[in-house]
């Protein structure tokens, strides 16, 4: 019989900057207990194991990685052997020398090197295999002065109960430069219209999302109307930051607008796919902090963020959009700063 419900596993713990194999340890400890075909699928966040904060290509270099043979994909393609089921996790790819970028230029030092990596994700499948991976294409503010942006959204097709999954890395979510999110109601929603359009069933986020207290990936968060029940952000950090949560719900608006602000997205165009009437998003996301360190070459934005630090803000979650619900559903979720392991089931359509 076709499974009627998708089992996710999500890992969210806090790396240590630079130690790879200390925090492969910590993630090979957090997924010891699971069985074999006990999960579907299991997510671990955007550049998980060497960390995210890197001021330059030099600082970087050491770490990137292989996207066949690097440590992301022999952990993942072990683990998705082990357990039987389907594993993603970011990374910092090694770029072949054809696909080298010069220098971005201008004031900041960090952006007088040739860049020489990108921001990527991998997704092994049951035997080991590797099924695929992706590039970021919307680049934040800390990637910029050693990543080349990616191509654009991809959807790859999978068994059910997967089936039509788009893979996105955090900043993917916003606004792509020099666009401006003008209204909820106008956008743009560039991620989302991918989904739309290429009739996604399942979203998988690989984040490595700033707290909303720092200069992070969230931006225009006012301007906007919320779409979750508020709640107060209080000192207990095994709560989920709600702001965070809303914030990303906003930004896949066309996934569950009104019909009446989605009628127009409902006008199936020549040549795409049929639009799902509900889709499953999960978001992995990690928490801690790294920086903290002032590089004198960095000004600017970038310069703050390193000098001050970055606080990542954990609540990672599974939401279910329904088109013209108005409004999304949260199905599991987890606390800023809760280590562990969110295993979780939700009902996906045959």
């Amino acid at each position: 019989m076709i499974p009627t419900q998708l089992r996710v596993a999500v890992v969210q713990f806090a790396p240590k900057l630079g130690q790879v194999q200390a925090n492969i340890a910590k993630a090979r400890e957090l997924c010891n207990g699971l069985k074999p075909r006990s999960v579907d699928l299991l997510c671990l966040p955007e550049m998980i194991f060497p960390g995210y904060v890197f001021p330059d290509t030099a600082a970087i270099t050491p770490y990137l990685e292989h996207p066949y043979t690097g440590p992301t994909s022999t952990f993942c393609a072990e683990l998705a052997r082990s357990l039987q089921c389907f594993v993603a996790a970011g990374y910092p790819e090694k770029l072949e020398p054809h696909e080298h970028a010069p220098p971005l230029g201008g004031d900041n030092l960090s952006f007088h090197q040739p860049r020489i990596g990108a921001n990527s994700a991998v997704m092994y499948g049951p035997t080991g295999e590797r099924i695929g991976g992706y590039r970021k294409t919307n680049l934040f503010k800390l990637d910029l002065p050693w990543a080349v942006p990616g191509s654009g959204f991809t959807t790859m097709t999978l068994p059910h109960p997967l089936g039509p999954t788009t893979l996105a890395i955090c900043n993917d979510l916003n606004v792509q430069d020099p666009a401006v999110w003008e209204s909820l109601e106008e956008g743009p929603y560039e991620l989302a219209q991918h989904c739309v359009r290429s009739g996604t069933r399942l979203l998988i986020l690989l984040n490595a999302w700033l707290h909303p207290d720092e200069d992070g990936e969230e931006s225009d968060a006012d301007s906007a109307d919320s779409t979750i029940p508020e709640h107060d952000e209080d000192t207990d950090e095994m709560e989920p930051s709600w702001e965070v949560i809303n914030y990303w719900a906003m930004r896949l608006n066309p996934l569950w607008a009104t019909i009446r602000k989605a009628t127009h997205e409902n006008e199936k165009k020549p040549g795409e796919c049929k639009i799902p009437n509900e889709l499953l998003v999960v978001v992995c996301n990690r928490f801690g902090n790294e920086g903290g360190e002032c590089a004198q070459a960095c000004g600017g934005i970038l310069g703050k963020i390193l000098c001050s630090g970055s606080r990542f803000a954990g609540s990672s979650v599974l939401m279910s959009l329904r088109r013209g619900s108005g409004r999304p559903r949260l199905l599991h979720m987890m606390g800023q700063r809760e280590e562990g392991i969110g295993l979780w089931t939700a009902n996906i359509a045959a």
